[in-house]
């Protein structure tokens, strides 16, 4: 079984915050650009023997923490424009992998939704017990990513538990735990 992830930093990243694209290509245009890659990536998984392919979609990055700073305005609102770019892209994304079903009917290929659990943990934290969604744990929580969350970091909170983002992208353990469940709920029979 491979699973593959693609998609989040090529919109967040390069399209919107480096505007590296955007002189190229309109989003949807650009969203073509990343579903042709990532459907190139599987098929070449595939002509190397792979079966049993599996790719998530790109989460609802305009709500997590670095984007609400870098794109969500003042007050750091969900930048909706990041979120209707992954929209496309997955709703593209899921359209490819389903037409890999007939075109290369002894594999699977299964698109494994990632945007709708994260939104709905982000839209209803309490449920699982989450308090704060805006920032991330590490530093300030607004801007802090991967290596720049260390034991120099300032103000790190003290209780993880209570957040959904550990640093200002990624979630915190107790967030993909609680998103695991469900979505191997829902795509692990997709695999057999």
């Amino acid at each position: 079984m491979f699973l593959v992830v693609a998609g989040s930093d090529d919109i967040a990243n390069t399209y919107f915050v480096l505007r590296a694209r955007q002189l190229q290509y309109d989003v949807p245009a650009y969203t073509d650009l990343m579903v042709n890659s990532a459907a190139e990536f599987v098929k070449e998984l595939y002509g190397l023997g792979a079966r049993k392919i599996g790719v998530f979609s790109t989460p609802p990055i305009g709500c997590v923490p670095s984007q609400r700073t870098l794109g969500g305005g003042i007050e750091r609102e969900c930048a909706e424009d990041y979120n209707v770019a992954a929209i496309l892209f997955n709703k593209k994304l899921s359209s490819v992998l389903n037409s890999f079903k007939t075109s290369m009917p002894d594999g699977r290929f299964v698109y494994i939704d990632v945007y709708n659990p994260l939104l709905g943990l982000i839209q209803n934290p309490q449920k699982n017990g989450f308090e704060v969604v805006e920032n991330g744990c590490c530093g300030t929580g607004n801007i802090e990513v991967a290596i720049l969350c260390n034991k120099l970091s300032p103000s790190t909170c003290t209780d993880v538990s209570k957040y959904i983002f550990w640093d200002s992208y990624h979630p915190t353990e107790k967030a993909y735990r609680a998103l695991v469940t469900p979505i191997l709920q829902n795509i692990i029979g997709d695999f057999f």
